[in-house]
């Protein structure tokens, strides 16, 4: 029988969290665990309690950032009246958030090989793509082959752009929505 982590724990497991999400946006993979539980305020032994490893510490932070992006695409994206702007405030909260987090992406890449959301974090997303793709298909706001795909195609470009330095990711999502969106709708 699994019991409830206490609420102290699950409080510093959170602390923890927060706290290396902010150093690895920071400094990117140069963060080490001792670093963590210096700023956290907390034993080393708090850090591999709740994570392991370090891997397990970027993994974590990966799904509070995948989790922070899908709460704001539930409780934003998907009431919004209109699935284009829908889609615009979608692609801009994606690229605030990557944005402020770029040591965070190094980090996870380094250390999973890819900054993709995965598992069911992954299909969660999807099926919001797919919602949204659909209601803008139901206004005949984008092309008409538009897939949910394409959306997730874009949001892959948009963490290039931003991880890479290579350009005005605000241009770039501009750019992609004008080719996803059809004219009568702008």
């Amino acid at each position: 029988m699994s019991r409830k982590p206490r609420i102290d724990a699950e409080r510093n497991r959170n602390r923890v969290l927060e706290v290396a999400r902010d150093l690895f946006a920071a400094h990117g993979d140069e963060v080490q665990m001792s670093d963590v539980a210096r700023t956290a305020e907390v034993g080393i032994g708090t850090i591999y309690r709740h994570f392991p490893t370090r891997q397990a510490l970027v993994e974590a932070a990966a799904e509070h950032r995948f989790a922070e992006i899908l709460a704001f695409a539930s409780d934003s994206c998907a009431a919004d009246p209109d699935p284009v702007h829908a889609v615009e405030r979608l692609l801009g909260n994606i690229g605030e958030v990557l944005a402020r987090d770029r040591g965070l992406s190094g980090a996870i890449e380094s250390a999973m090989g890819s900054t993709e959301p995965q598992g069911g974090t992954r299909v969660r997303f999807e099926k919001l793509a797919k919602t949204l793709i659909e209601r803008c298909h139901a206004e005949g706001a984008v092309r008409r082959d538009a897939a949910a795909g394409d959306l997730y195609m874009i949001v892959c470009g948009l963490a290039a752009v931003i991880r890479t330095g290579s350009g005005d990711w605000r241009r770039f999502t501009r750019l992609a929505l004008d080719g996803l969106v059809t004219r009568e709708s702008r």
